[in-house]
């Protein structure tokens, strides 16, 4: 049997009988220019995704900023409710609401079947279970460590995910990102035994610190691991690429995950004591609504770029974004709040930024060599098509 490539030369032959040999060279001439310009769509295409992954990026960088100092000014203000600061952290959902209706809906695909309601009820059920106890694992550690503390604690949430990338998400394991994960924990580990020398926590019980020291680094585990497995409903369950999607998976989650942070607050009673905590504010009780008011979409802002960078890319450089941000938290914490950026906590953030940019680097390299495997292919077709016309 004739192979594809004889049949085309057998046709280009054919009809290269029947022209002139100058019209058979203009005509391989314009099949090149047409490869060509196949190749030109899409780098436009590229820059739209650049763009999408532009905004997301900022969305996460803002939002996760502006949340954790609100969430530690709400506690250092007089805030001392736990399940409160865990609630703020999904109830802002509902603003998102108008842009989920006026979201364009998911094209229909003929080759393959959408998710039936029962997977995407219990898909959505499930993550904002999980997502209710790792906020309030990531509220016992903002009430018991100072944010500087906590923030560079975070950055361990990047070694957490590159495993659980690994194994679920298949991720490439290289020696840079290996390298980016024992550079974060030797960080997170500095400031472990950090806790004698830490002025800014010497009103809070050592045992209280250690609590928040745990909560935070199991906080950073299961959110890594709740990034993975977003990733994956979205190529297995999901299975469609728009915005609308991305929107879904932030409001129906977050619904539940309010649901259960409502029951927790009234389980542990400390509805109770909401109202003289509102009374007792330092800052008055406008400040402290608007306090949790902006906390909640702030976080809703940052949940909405988590996600999109996760839909666009992977988990792992949604998680390398958010730990890219976690620096400058200390920054505005010591101007804010009085934190104190001891030694220790200097070489905890270089050796922080220090793994981040060795995963950045390892990305850089990914991406030069899959532009040269495309710019390979294309030159390969192209040579292939002018030599079958010729």
């Amino acid at each position: 049997m004739d192979s594809p490539q004889d049949l085309h030369k057998q046709a280009i032959g054919k009809e290269g009988e029947q022209r002139p040999k100058g019209e058979t060279k203009d005509r391989a001439l314009i099949i090149a220019c047409n490869q060509t310009s196949n190749f030109s769509l899409p780098k436009i295409k590229h820059l739209k995704w650049w763009l999408r992954v532009m905004t997301y990026i900022i969305c996460l960088l803002v939002g996760q900023t502006v949340a954790t100092l609100l969430g530690r000014l709400y506690y250092d203000r007089g805030g001392n409710s736990k399940w409160m600061a865990t609630l703020v952290q999904s109830a802002g959902f509902p603003i998102l609401l108008p842009l989920l209706s006026f979201a364009s809906e998911p094209a229909p695909s003929p080759s393959t079947n959408g998710p039936s309601l029962f997977r995407l009820i219990l898909l959505y059920f499930g993550l904002g279970l999980v997502f209710a106890i790792d906020n309030l694992m990531y509220s016992y550690g903002l009430l018991y460590l100072p944010v500087s503390t906590y923030s560079l604690l975070c950055a361990t949430q990047l070694a957490f995910n590159a495993v659980s990338s690994y194994f679920i998400n298949a991720q490439k394991f290289t020696i840079l990102v290996l390298n980016s994960l024992v550079l974060l924990s030797i960080s997170a580990s500095l400031l472990a035994i950090n806790v004698n020398d830490d002025d800014t926590s010497s009103d809070v019980y050592r045992g209280k610190y250690i609590v928040g020291f745990l909560c935070t680094l199991g906080a950073s585990a299961t959110y890594s691991l709740v990034l993975s497995l977003i990733q994956l409903s979205f190529e297995r369950v999901i299975k469609s690429r728009t915005f609308k999607v991305v929107l879904e998976m932030q409001v129906y989650p977050s619904f539940v995950a309010t649901i259960a942070s409502v029951v927790g607050l009234f389980a542990s009673g400390e509805w109770r004591s909401l109202t003289q905590e509102m009374m007792e504010y330092k800052k008055g009780r406008v400040s402290y609504a608007m306090t949790l008011a902006w906390t909640a979409i702030a976080w809703q802002v940052s949940s909405i770029g988590l996600l999109g960078l996760v839909f666009e890319v992977s988990s792992l450089f949604s998680n390398v974004i958010g730990t890219l941000g976690l620096p400058l938290v200390p920054v505005f914490a010591v101007v804010f709040f009085h934190d104190k950026m001891n030694g220790v906590k200097v070489i905890a953030l270089v050796l922080a930024i220090w793994g981040f940019l060795s995963y950045i680097y390892q990305h850089y390299l990914d991406d030069v060599e899959d532009k040269k495997a495309l710019q390979r292919s294309g030159e390969e077709e192209t040579n292939v098509t002018i030599e079958l016309v010729n």
